[in-house]
């Protein structure tokens, strides 16, 4: 059987161009898109519990557009007034400039890097007097936090929201004929969602080399993978993929 219905694990893209939509009309194949996890705010009072003092800090660390966003609503439910003397340290200067939601950017110390997180550590590295704040989801990079510590800094991590499954009880996988997934979280959701999952004849991709070794921990084979030599990015994997299975299953 070809491939003829693929499910994506990610919100339906916004642009009328991407390559998703190219790629679909391309091979004749239809995609879905649908969540398989979303983020739930932290209440005020499970914050609380953390006994973590906003306000005891000088510098903000936002490695996305989340965190600022979860940061500014709890300090608000708090009642908690954030200083104009507040620094903010973000991971690249599109997250950087999302800052403008909430404040006046030009009045307020702000710094970024590049996107990568060695180079907001090394920007950390020249504030060392601050006191850090580091909004995080329950589902984070240990490895990140590991450098953090291994270079000294003062910093304290909490937690604003959390990662978890959608439910999906109104999908049924029987009606695809290909998965793509973009994290670990999303194939626990499908395990969660599809406890009597059985891949069988099923195709499921995947982009980073974690969630290829969640798909793999779970028990099932991991047909398509993303970024390689000759598919940096997950449509041209699917390309790749589809162009041949479907050639070779013409039935």
């Amino acid at each position: 059987m070809k491939i003829k219905r693929i499910l994506v694990s990610q919100p339906k893209p916004v642009d009328s161009k991407s390559p998703y939509y190219e790629m679909a009309e391309a091979n004749n194949v239809k995609l879905e898109f649908r969540p398989f996890i979303h983020v739930e705010g932290v209440t005020a009072k499970d914050f609380r519990k953390q006994r973590v003092d906003i306000l005891a800090h000088t510098g903000v660390v936002f490695t996305s557009k989340v965190a600022i966003d979860h940061y500014f609503r709890l300090c608000e439910e708090l009642r908690v007034s954030v200083p104009d003397t507040m620094h903010y340290f973000c991971i690249s200067e599109q997250v950087a400039l999302y800052l403008q939601k909430f404040i006046v950017y030009r009045k307020r110390k702000i710094f970024h890097a590049t996107g990568k997180f060695p180079e907001l550590v090394d920007l950390l590295k020249k504030h060392k007097e601050e006191k850090f704040l580091l909004p995080l989801s329950n589902i984070h990079k240990q490895e990140n936090l590991d450098v953090l510590d291994a270079n000294g800094l003062n910093y304290t991590k909490a937690f604003f929201y959390n990662t978890v499954s959608s439910d999906l009880s109104d999908i049924n996988t029987d009606d695809f004929d290909a998965f793509i997934f973009f994290s670990p979280q999303g194939i626990a959701s499908l395990g969660e969602n599809f406890p009597n999952f059985v891949q069988g004849e099923k195709i499921i991709g995947c982009f980073g080399a974690t969630t290829a070794q969640a798909v793999h921990d779970a028990g099932l084979r991991l047909d398509i993978e993303a970024p390689t030599a000759t598919a940096p990015s997950m449509p041209m994997a699917i390309d790749q993929f589809v162009k041949k299975y479907n050639k070779e299953h013409k039935s």
